[in-house]
C-alpha cells in the first residue's frame, strides 16, 4: 500500500527527467542527504508539477479536514460550546493547513531524492549496495574535496578509494 502511494505521488507530483543524474551530483546529492539537507532538484533531474501538487494537497486537506470538523461538530453539538472556541479552532486549523503544505513539500522532496539516488547509483555502482556503503563513499567523496580531485579523476579516485578501504576491511 505504501509503495503504492509512492509510486502515485512519483508519477504525479514530479517530472524526472530521462537524463542520467552524473556522477558527481550523486556523490554530492548522497553527502547532502545522509546530513539531512535538502537536495537541489536540478542535481538529480526532477521537478515539481504544481498544480497537480496543490490539487493533490487540497484533496488530502479536503479528507483530512472534513473528517476532523464532523467530529468536532459531534462535540460541540453535545457540549453546546461557545462560538470563541469554535473560532479559535478555525484559526488552528488554517495554520495548520499552510505549515501542513511545507512539511508535505519536504516530505515528497526527500522520497523523490532518495528514490532517485538509489536509481543513480545503481547505474555508477552497481556492485555496491546504497545501504551499505553511502555513508563509506560520502567520507570518500569528502576526502576528494579536500584534495582538490577534479572532476575529471573523481571517479577514478572514489572507486580506487572504495576498493582500497574494501580490501583492507578484510
Amino acid at each position: 500500500m505504501v509503495e503504492k502511494i509512492k509510486q502515485f505521488i512519483f508519477k504525479n507530483l514530479f517530472v524526472v527527467s530521462k537524463q542520467p543524474v552524473l556522477f558527481r551530483d550523486l556523490l554530492e546529492a548522497n553527502c547532502l542527504y545522509n546530513e539531512g539537507m535538502l537536495i537541489d532538484p536540478s542535481k538529480l533531474n526532477f521537478r515539481y508539477r504544481n498544480r497537480r501538487f496543490y490539487a493533490i494537497y487540497a484533496l488530502l486537506c479536503l479528507i483530512v479536514l472534513t473528517l476532523f470538523v464532523w467530529i468536532l461538530h459531534i462535540l460541540f453539538s453535545k457540549f453546546e460550546a461557545d462560538l470563541h472556541v469554535s473560532v479559535i479552532i478555525t484559526v488552528i486549523l488554517t495554520a495548520c493547513v499552510f505549515i501542513g503544505f511545507d512539511y508535505f513539500r519536504v516530505w515528497t522532496r526527500r522520497l523523490i531524492s532518495l528514490e532517485l539516488i538509489r536509481a543513480a547509483w545503481k547505474v555508477h555502482f552497481p556492485y555496491f549496495p546504497y545501504e551499505k556503503y553511502s555513508q563509506k563513499i560520502e567520507i570518500i567523496y569528502n576526502e576528494a574535496i579536500k584534495h582538490e580531485i577534479s572532476r575529471k579523476d573523481l571517479e577514478k579516485y572514489v572507486l580506487d578509494r572504495l576498493v582500497h578501504t574494501i580490501s583492507s576491511d578484510k
